[in-house]
């Protein structure tokens, strides 16, 4: 199981950028073999990715959210992963995203790009690229402001 951790500061408030990061469905806009995703109900997405020429379909469920403050998930089918945003507001205009994420790759391609730090860095990317994707709208394309309560023990 490998942890990523990257960071971004977004110049625009953070309920934007916490309402453009609960468009799960915009994803594929800005993230990098993200091919779809379909929001499933309130908790529940599905997602198609093609990474490598390696195609994966899976879902994964929201175990916490946080209006303003963060989002976690874990996935439920497919590929082991699970983790966290976490949206903190700068000042009144700036935010600092913090995406912090654990994987354990699967297959001979996925682990290869573990090992050499190509996840890390497509992370990397994939934050940098939301931070254009939001800053260039200036608003987000919609938002979803319900709470979900941690799992209790």
């Amino acid at each position: 199981m490998s942890t990523i951790t990257e960071s971004v500061d977004v110049d625009v408030p953070v309920r934007a950028v916490y309402d453009q990061w609960t468009q799960f469905e915009d994803f594929p806009h800005f993230m990098e073999g993200v091919e779809e995703i379909r929001q499933l109900d309130d908790t529940s997405t599905h997602w198609i990715t093609k990474i490598a020429g390696v195609s994966r379909e899976f879902d994964a469920v929201i175990t916490e959210q946080l209006p303003d403050e963060r989002v976690a998930w874990k996935s439920v089918t497919g590929p082991t992963h699970a983790g966290v945003v976490t949206f903190h507001r700068l000042d009144d205009t700036t935010t600092r995203v913090t995406a912090q994420m654990e994987i354990d790759p699967e297959g001979f391609a996925e682990k290869a790009a573990d090992k050499t730090g190509a996840i890390k860095s497509r992370v990397k990317g994939d934050m940098q690229r939301f931070k254009t994707f939001i800053e260039k709208r200036g608003a987000p394309t919609g938002s979803w402001r319900g709470q979900v309560d941690r799992p209790g023990p």
